[in-house]
């Protein structure tokens, strides 16, 4: 893949851990990446000790994404917790991104400061590997990626329906699941939706013989995860051409459908200029 395809694909919330030698030391955290075409990432890491509470470090990061490997730098301190003296280790971070399991793994080097040296990363992120969309009424198998899969049918993750990187349902409408991974979960319990649509299927030609009163169809949700914005910007990128030329074929074959457009930005940076966005 070419660095930008591949940038693309890193986006989204990363949960592992570090894992500190000689002791060594374990800290879960969650990285939220953000993606640009010319392959330039951003993003928030937030770790916390593993043992000891509530020590926790909340850092910017940036850097570039060319082919299967990512080096990030952490650019700035967001947050921390801790009793004083209390300090998170800086510097350089190299991963290597498999698609196959959609982790990302690697090692980061460290300014000298303190017991500072180096760290050992491990991430798994959660996204939906079948198709985004299936057809109503049919028992479909789900299939995500991640590690210790918990799906849930509600976002205060009080309803468990489903255990595992699989789940099998018959779907009549839209439906959003709510999943987590048991992979070094941090006190945050982050829980990443997942949205599966109902297939839109292409309007057969009118009949020939008079028709009665017209029923309206059913309300139906087409699911585009891979039509995403430029950082900050309302600016396409060039990677949501696909997507977007073959739901403009379908539309083009029914013209009377009706459509309402819905989008949203990700979580990273200020939330008042989310908003606006």
């Amino acid at each position: 893949m070419s660095g930008a395809a591949q940038a693309q694909q890193l986006t989204g919330t990363w949960q592992g851990v570090e894992i500190n030698p000689p002791k060594p030391r374990f800290c879960p955290a969650v990285l939220t990446l953000r993606t640009d075409k010319d392959a330039t990432v951003t993003g928030v890491l937030y770790e916390e000790e593993e043992y000891v509470s509530p020590i926790t470090g909340t850092f910017q990061v940036r850097g570039r994404s060319v082919g299967s490997t990512l080096q990030l730098a952490h650019v700035g301190q967001l947050q921390q917790t801790g009793p004083e003296g209390t300090y998170w280790c800086q510097g350089t971070i190299s991963l290597t991104y498999d698609a196959a399991e959609e982790k990302l793994s690697g090692r980061a080097t460290y300014r000298p400061v303190g017991t500072c040296h180096s760290g050992l990363f491990t991430f798994y992120r959660l996204i939906l590997k079948s198709p985004a969309a299936v057809t109503a009424g049919t028992v479909s198998t789900l299939r995500v990626s991640g590690r210790d899969v918990r799906w849930f049918a509600d976002a205060a993750l009080q309803h468990p329906i489903a255990q595992g990187n699989s789940y099998s349902a018959r779907l009549t409408k839209a439906t959003t699941f709510y999943l987590t991974q048991g992979f070094y979960p941090t006190s945050r319990r982050t829980a990443t939706p997942i949205t599966v649509g109902i297939a839109v299927r292409p309007q057969q030609r009118p009949s020939a013989a008079p028709s009665r009163a017209r029923v309206p169809a059913p309300a139906q949700t087409a699911v585009l995860p891979t039509v995403l914005f430029r950082t900050a910007t309302a600016d396409l990128l060039p990677d949501s051409g696909p997507a977007l030329d073959q739901l403009a074929a379908q539309l083009k074959a029914q013209p009377v459908v009706r459509l309402r457009i819905a989008g949203h930005p990700d979580r990273i940076g200020e939330p008042a200029k989310n908003l606006v966005l």
